[in-house]
């Protein structure tokens, strides 16, 4: 392998590198955005029984802000109810909106690994595909083997780029999805939340489950 590599050439390193950083974003985004995490089922049932308990106070609401994004979303829906449904709303859509900035954080760099590392590659076989050529006018055709060793060696970074590239874009667009659907959930749940604090839904509805 390591052979493998040094045949590469010097764009090898910087190959290498971009799947250090990919498989890192990778694995802490499988992390970080767990549905579980993210937007608890149980958030919203909770709220729902201490405000039929008649027990929100402020230590309730600081304990949902440390819980989950999710929680955060809804805290400052809470905190900001009295104030008329424009505000709750405004506010909830602002601290909505630091939520959706943390999820998608690393993907762009994710982003941008997938696009630059298959024009690495290329860039490698271009500068190996340039020294056979110069071999080519040194010594002309006749070693085959010669040309079909600088050849390979040339192909190397394209198929390390390709490589570190391709499950880069898989998890880019897995990742985008995730984060799309955690929105829309988080989305309904400040919804009903905004409905029933503002009188606009009835809180049975949601014990219900309807």
């Amino acid at each position: 392998m390591f052979e493998l590599v040094k045949s590469g050439g010097w764009l090898m390193l910087p190959i290498i590198l971009c799947s250090i950083i990919a498989m890192a974003i990778v694995f802490e985004r499988l992390w970080t955005l767990r549905p579980s995490r993210i937007a608890p089922r149980n958030t919203l049932s909770q709220v729902w029984k201490w405000i039929k308990s008649n027990d929100l106070d402020s230590k309730k609401v600081a304990s949902l802000r440390e819980s989950s994004p999710l929680g955060e979303i809804l805290a400052a829906g809470i905190t900001n109810a009295r104030y008329g449904r424009d505000i709750m709303k405004e506010s909830i859509d602002e601290q909505a909106g630091r939520v959706i900035h943390e999820l998608e954080r690393y993907l762009n760099t994710l982003g941008t690994i997938a696009a630059i590392a298959p024009l690495l590659g290329l860039l490698g076989t271009v500068i190996g595909m340039i020294d056979v050529f110069t071999v080519i006018m040194l010594e002309g055709t006749g070693n085959a083997g010669v040309l079909a060793g600088g050849i390979s060696k040339a192909l190397i970074t394209t198929a390390a780029g390709l490589s570190v590239a391709i499950p880069s874009v898989i998890f880019h667009r897995y990742f985008v999805r995730r984060v799309d659907e955690l929105v829309v959930a988080m989305e309904q749940e400040a919804t009903k939340l905004v409905e029933v604090l503002q009188g606009e839904r009835k809180l049975k509805d949601r014990s219900e489950g309807k």
